[in-house]
């Protein structure tokens, strides 16, 4: 059994990881209020990859979902306080050589006002209906009332 190679990224709702392996099967994602567990077989010859991670601080179990590709499964980690940042992944600071910042995701939100808010939304639309999506809220429907109001305070030109 080995650790599969996972990067991860930070963001105001969730915390982001990416388990790097691709034609996984029998995949097996565990969210826990503190902890985090992640399995699976991947390729012709049934390689079994297993990682568990303590987590740096608590997550929403129910709100936390994963979704599989066949190069990848991306995990959402909704986390129980939002608009906390996690300094790293890990409760611990000791280093693990399968886990890396994913850089390209990477942004610093702290500094940004509502622009990250609908990114839980956005990953729970990429994930289809997998449950707990008539919780969230209509975005769209919010954003096309507030085009036309904006289009109606527009001062006329001409």
């Amino acid at each position: 059994m080995h650790p599969a190679t996972a990067k991860w990224y930070d963001r105001r709702d969730c915390v982001f990881i990416e388990f790097l392996v691709e034609d996984s099967k029998d995949v097996n994602v565990n969210f826990e209020k503190s902890k985090f567990g992640f399995s699976c077989l991947s390729g012709t010859d049934n390689m079994k990859y297993s990682n568990e991670i303590d987590l740096f601080d608590s997550i929403d179990q129910d709100g936390s979902k994963h979704r599989r590709t066949d190069r990848s499964i991306l995990c959402c980690l909704r986390k129980a306080e939002s608009g906390k940042s996690w300094p790293r992944l890990t409760k611990d600071k000791a280093k693990l050589n399968w886990l890396s910042v994913d850089f390209n995701n990477w942004k610093d939100w702290e500094d940004d006002s509502d622009e990250d808010l609908s990114n839980y939304d956005r990953f729970s639309e990429m994930m289809g209906n997998v449950g707990g999506e008539d919780d969230l809220p209509d975005l769209d429907g919010a954003d096309d009332e507030s085009a036309d109001s904006d289009e109606e305070k527009m001062p006329d030109l001409e």
